[in-house]
C-alpha cells in the first residue's frame, strides 16, 4: 500500500524495524529537549503529515520498551488518525513513573499501525441472538 506523506522533520520516514512488525516507530521532532515530569502529559510533534485512503486509519500506540523501562505511555491509547485528517501527527505522551523523562529529536516515542476499518449501518431491533456467554461481563468466568 502506498501512502502519501509530507516529512517536515529532521528524521527519516517511519519504518518497520523487523520483517513481521505490525507497527512503525514514530520519532519526536522537537526544537529543544522536552522534559516530562511524573504524571505530566505533553503533545509531542513528529513533523509528519499523511494522507490515508478512505476506509483506513492510523493507530498510535505506546512503545512497550518505553512503558516497561520508563513508565511512558499514551493518554488516549490507541490514538486514531482518520483518513480525512491532514494536520501534523502528534503523540500525547504521559509519564507514569516517579522520575523526569527527557525527549529529544529522533527519539522513538510511539508506534503507528495502519489498519482497515468498516463503517456501520445500525439495525435497531428488540431482541439480540442468544450466545453461550450471554450477558456475562467483567470477571464472568471467575478466572483472575
Amino acid at each position: 500500500m502506498n501512502i502519501r506523506v509530507i516529512n517536515k522533520s529532521k528524521n527519516s520516514l517511519p519504518a518497520y524495524e523487523t520483517a513481521h512488525a505490525a507497527g512503525m516507530d514514530l520519532r519526536a521532532d522537537v526544537e529543544t529537549a522536552v522534559v516530562l515530569k511524573p504524571m505530566e502529559r505533553k503533545l509531542i510533534p513528529t513533523g509528519l503529515y499523511i494522507e490515508l485512503p478512505e476506509g483506513f486509519e492510523a493507530q498510535i500506540r505506546p512503545r512497550s520498551g518505553l512503558a516497561f523501562k520508563h513508565g511512558i505511555g499514551i493518554v488516549n491509547s490507541p490514538g486514531t488518525i482518520d483518513a480525512d485528517y491532514r494536520g501534523e501527527i502528534k503523540v500525547l505522551l504521559i509519564n507514569f513513573s516517579t522520575e523526569d523523562f527527557e525527549i529529544n529529536t529522533g527519539d522513538r516515542i510511539a508506534q503507528m499501525v495502519v489498519a482497515k476499518h468498516e463503517r456501520v449501518n445500525w439495525e435497531q431491533v428488540e431482541v439480540l441472538n442468544e450466545t453461550q456467554r450471554g450477558e456475562g461481563g467483567y470477571g464472568h468466568t471467575g478466572k483472575v
